[in-house]
């Protein structure tokens, strides 16, 4: 059925809200906007669903949520999970509370019980209620950093990771039967609280992630010598993790945090930023001012969701803020934990540290030192949470650290995501402890460069949206499997991943290997001098990345390399 057809029907099928139909029929004159809202169905991924909020089949709105929780019903009844339940929450975005609703109804029409918090959640908190309640899976709306008018839909499974082969593809093909809006069960929410299936989730279970996140502190003692010295600025980002954060840094000593009050309260329009993304400088300005004011030495930023953190840090000498990159702020903790578990005698037996592909080499000679595993895996957070399931399965590793270059990481196991609350918590105590020291989280870093080398990593990423959007992303990644470069950036190639076809190829001696990873659309090049780069399309939106790392002698040789590399991985 052509994009007309399907739009016309939804102007007239009576299972449409009247309200919903007169926006449609509002369109009618604008084929490029009726075009782009109908040429396909939002298409539910390996995690999910995400996009733009809005009336059509490639929109988020209560119609395309309930398609994915039937395919999502159908599989748990497949699978006989109904009676273990299914937990959702949801974030400040708009139409979050709705959609999660929705989900709740769909999956209790199914037979299927739902345990739905009474408000806002970070996403990773529901990683840990999806355990702690023993449910089959778990769903949390949120589209996390992206921009206003986006939300989304990730599933969870059993474990609390994402969810992953065989589960992704046996919801995948259930939500691809639901073809028709006759398929999708839904019911009120008073029938379902009288038959037991709607269940709310009130504030106790807030107090148990609040005993897994302090548990993983390592020196409760420094923080309460230091914590009266100590000035965080913490902006929320009209997300989720305000009161959470709060409360832990509260608990643990901190007395001296100043949250971002234009910032502090939840909403979806993100009213004081354009892209609530912590990695973004533009959104740090009110925070940077405030930090200013009160001369604080820390700066701190979650997404809306709260999994990401970003930082600024207090140069001492200049009295400057300098950005932190997800894999500064990671192995600053991640070596923090190594370190000082180490000589207390408490790191587990065949210690673990897990990192991305894309994420910096720094964390393999900092696992090194410290006699730590240290594992990669594939582009996603997902990944890292499989692993702590395997060690645990299979007793070979004990899980300490796992981190992502795009601001995620997560210490302990009671969540199977990256974490922000905990890594506020974390890198709030590694800067305690460098203060102890008479030293700033600044100085910390640079020692780590001095003792392991200068490495500095970048991402590019470059948008092609719209009906071309895919062929186009496509054709960069063919182009790139056929005719494979032979030098980045003035560095000799020295082998070619392709995850796709499991395969590594030498480019010395042409001897090939398996990758050991499980296949996926990347293109990974090892280059000589240490340096990197990656490239894959986005998951999640329309867009293909180009990752990149060096190490350098200096900030200065480091950051030149840098550059030329970006400069040439994203030419044409």
């Amino acid at each position: 059925m052509d994009y007309r057809k399907i739009y016309e029907k939804w102007c007239t099928d009576t299972y449409i809200a009247e309200e919903v139909r007169d926006e449609l029929k509002a369109l009618e004159g604008d084929e490029e906007e009726i075009q782009d809202r109908f040429y396909k169905s939002l298409a539910f991924g390996t995690g999910g669903l995400r996009g733009v909020i809005g009336a059509g089949t490639n929109r988020m709105n209560i119609y395309t949520v309930r398609q994915a929780t039937q395919g999502l019903a159908a599989y748990i009844l497949l699978m006989g999970g109904q009676e273990k339940g299914v937990a959702v929450a949801y974030d400040s975005r708009h139409m979050s509370p709705e959609f999660a609703r929705e989900a709740a109804l769909c999956l209790n029409a199914n037979g299927i019980r739902t345990y739905i918090f009474e408000s806002l959640r970070p996403t990773p908190e529901l990683s840990f209620a999806v355990r702690h309640l023993g449910c089959i899976a778990g769903i949390v709306i949120t589209a996390s950093h992206n921009p206003r008018e986006y939300n989304g839909y990730k599933v969870y499974w059993e474990d609390g990771a994402q969810i992953l082969p065989p589960h992704d593809r046996g919801i995948m093909d259930e939500v691809k039967r639901v073809t028709d809006f006759s398929q999708v069960k839904t019911m009120d929410q008073e029938t379902a609280v009288q038959k037991g299936l709607y269940h709310v989730i009130d504030s106790s279970i807030d107090d148990v992630y609040m005993e897994k996140l302090r548990e993983q502190s390592v020196h409760p003692e420094i923080i309460r010598e230091m914590a009266g010295d100590m000035k965080i600025v913490y902006t929320p980002l009209h997300g989720a993790g305000n009161i959470p954060v709060r409360r832990v840094l509260s608990e643990l000593g901190f007395t001296q945090v100043y949250v971002v009050p234009e910032q502090e309260a939840p909403d979806g329009a993100f009213p004081t930023v354009a892209y609530p993304n912590p990695e973004d400088a533009d959104v740090w300005t009110l925070a940077l001012e405030l930090a200013r004011k009160v001369d604080a030495d820390l700066v701190l930023a979650t997404d809306p969701d709260a999994d990401r953190l970003g930082v600024y840090v207090k140069e001492a000498g200049s009295g400057r803020y300098i950005s932190f990159t997800g894999n500064m702020s990671g192995v600053l903790i991640g070596g923090y934990l190594l370190r000082e578990r180490s000589k207390m005698g408490t790191l587990p037996k065949d210690p673990a540290f897990v990192e991305t592909i894309v994420t910096t080499d720094m964390a393999k000679a900092v696992a090194k030192e410290y006699g730590a595993a240290l594992i990669e895996v594939l582009t996603g957070f997902k990944y890292i949470g499989e692993q702590i399931r395997l060690f645990e399965e299979q007793q070979t590793h004990g899980y300490v650290f796992g981190m992502e270059e795009s601001y995620g990481c997560l210490a302990g196991t009671y969540a199977r995501d990256k974490d922000a609350c905990v890594a506020v918590m974390l890198l709030c105590e590694v800067a305690a402890y460098h203060k102890k020291q008479g030293k700033t989280l600044w100085d910390a870093m640079m020692g780590l460069y001095e003792k392991y080398g200068f490495y500095r990593e970048g991402l590019a990423t470059i948008t092609l949206k719209g009906v071309d959007g895919a062929r186009q992303i496509q054709e960069r990644m063919q182009r790139l499997r056929e005719e494979p470069p032979k030098t980045l950036g003035g560095h000799t190639v020295l082998a070619m991943r392709d995850y796709r076809a499991d395969r590594r190829e030498d480019m010395q001696t042409g001897a090939v290997t398996a990758t050991g990873l499980p296949r996926s659309d990347v293109l990974y090049y090892e280059l000589e001098g240490d340096a990197w780069c990656c490239v894959r399309p986005s998951g999640t939106e329309p867009k293909i990345k180009y990752y990149f790392g060096v190490k350098g002698d200096s900030l200065a040789d480091a950051e030149k390399k840098l550059e030329q590399l970006e400069k040439d991985i994203v030419s044409p």
